[in-house]
Formats: C-alpha cells, sequence, structure tokens
C-alpha cells in the first residue's frame, strides 16, 4: 500500500483520483492522504489536475534535524544577481548566462565571474535597493522556518549568489545559517570580482556535511531543497530533495515535487 499526498485539501480532486484508482482517503488539515494500492503515475496527476501529489517517502520525519535550502527562485522569488545588473541596464545579457548555469548548460564558475565582473563599478547601495524592493520571501517560506523552529530542526540557506543577501534573509526570517559568495568592494563600489573561494555544486553539498558535522547527525536527517543544476549535489547527499519549482534535470532527480504550492507543503510529511 502506498501514500501519495495530495498537497491540497480539494476533496473534489481527492474524490476524483480514488474514482479512478481505487484509493482510500483521509483528509488532514492542510492536505489530503491517498492509499493506493497500485503504482500511480503522478506527472500525470499534477498535470490533470495543477496540484502537487507526492508519494510519501519510507523516512521518519521525527528524526529530521537539519534543513538547507538554495536561496534564488527557491527560498526567495528573484535571481538577485539578474536584479543587480538591471541597475546596470544589463539585465538581459546577465539573466540569459543565469539561466543557461541554472540548467546545467554552463561551468557554475565560470558563468559566475563573467556576470560579476559586468557589475564593476556599480554602488553598492544597489544591494540594499534589491533586497528592500525586489527581494521577497517564496510563499510559505517564513511559515516553514518557524515550523522547524518548533519542531528542533535547524535551518540553513546556501547560495552561488552573495553573502549580502543570505546573512540579511537569515537574520529577518529566523535561519540558523547562511553561506555564499562575498561581492569585492572598494570605495563603496563592486570591484567585479569575489573574495575567497567561489559557492558552487560542490561547496553547497560540502556545506551540508559541514553543518551534519556540528550537528553529529546523518545526512540522512536532512531535508534540501533547491531548483537549478547547480543544487543537484547537495540534493543527492542528503536524505530528502525538494525539487522547488525546479528546472527540468532537478525535477528528474528530486524525491519530491513541488511545482504549485508554497514552500509550507514539505510540512505535510510531518503530519502523522
Amino acid at each position: 500500500m502506498k501514500t501519495i499526498i495530495l498537497h491540497s485539501t480539494d476533496l473534489e480532486i481527492a474524490t476524483s483520483v480514488s474514482a479512478t484508482y481505487h484509493c482510500d482517503i483521509k483528509p488532514y488539515n492542510s492536505h489530503i492522504r491517498l492509499y493506493a494500492d497500485q503504482a500511480i503515475d503522478l506527472d500525470e496527476l499534477r498535470q490533470t489536475y495543477s496540484t502537487d501529489f507526492n508519494y510519501l517517502p519510507e523516512i521518519d520525519f521525527s528524526q529530521i534535524k537539519l534543513f538547507v535550502s538554495d536561496m534564488d527562485s527557491t527560498l526567495i522569488n528573484i535571481e538577485c544577481i539578474d536584479e543587480i545588473a538591471d541597475f546596470a541596464n544589463i539585465k538581459p545579457q546577465v539573466a540569459a548566462i543565469t539561466e543557461r548555469a541554472m540548467q546545467g548548460e554552463l561551468d557554475f564558475n565560470a558563468s559566475l565571474i563573467e556576470r560579476v565582473a559586468l557589475l564593476k563599478g556599480l554602488d553598492v547601495a544597489v544591494l540594499n535597493q534589491v533586497y528592500t524592493e525586489r527581494l521577497q520571501v517564496n510563499p510559505g517560506g517564513k511559515d516553514l522556518i518557524q515550523f522547524f523552529k518548533s519542531q528542533n530542526i535547524y535551518s540553513a540557506v546556501v547560495s552561488g549568489g552573495f553573502t549580502y543577501f543570505t546573512n540579511q534573509l537569515a537574520k529577518d526570517i529566523g535561519l540558523d545559517h547562511a553561506r555564499a559568495n562575498e561581492l569585492d568592494i572598494e570605495n563603496n563600489q563592486l570591484t567585479g570580482i569575489t573574495q575567497g573561494s567561489i559557492i558552487n555544486a560542490s561547496a553547497k553539498a560540502e556545506f551540508v556535511k559541514e553543518l551534519c558535522q556540528q550537528y553529529n547527525i546523518s545526512t540522512e536527517q536532512v531535508i534540501v531543497a533547491g531548483d537549478g543544476a547547480n543544487d543537484l549535489a547537495m540534493m543527492k547527499v542528503a536524505g530528502l530533495s525538494v525539487a522547488y519549482h525546479a528546472k527540468p534535470s532537478v525535477l528528474a532527480q528530486a524525491n519530491i515535487v513541488i511545482s504549485f504550492g508554497g514552500l509550507d507543503k514539505i510540512r505535510d510529511f510531518f503530519d502523522e
């Protein structure tokens, strides 16, 4: 018997699925569970009902101790570097490189160096403008982090973007850890380079392992969320990986897919 989570409280959808596949139905506060004795193509259900469906993983969710999320387009609504570039009137050029990097078509390190170089000479005040005027936490994100706090689960953000945003975001929504690239600044202007080693796919995965060592937990006790090719390495490390409104390469490899609802849909797995 397989348990399917319908990440919605729409009984009409549940009844329709049940009629087709002869599932038992059990409503919860935030979702509905379906119990099926046959394999069901969840992609087909997702497309048919424009709603998130996932199999309940065989994981003891009471043992989860850490949540690590990518930042840009996962925990937040924008790609920060594209919005910074908008202030230099080069957003289309930079956004095109970002998109190819997130699809896995470009080497991440080279693409970051190329994009940051294009920002040379911008006033550092632009960073604050992007944060205050354009950056928003994605739907359900704040609720999810508060839920994890209530469950004594640590939370972290890791990004191929910049510390200016990850550090501020961590402070504002109560994340325990943040890691990203540091923009080099001189005379209140971006110099067009970053300081230190680049936070790429392998560095993200290492960050997850580092936090596991710090808290003396196994990688099986970690949930990782991401949307781009740069997140695949850390998703492979984790006990549970979540593709959030993600690129095709990530959708194909993640344990859990959320393409319609908010980040708080991750909470549905914790209900007994």
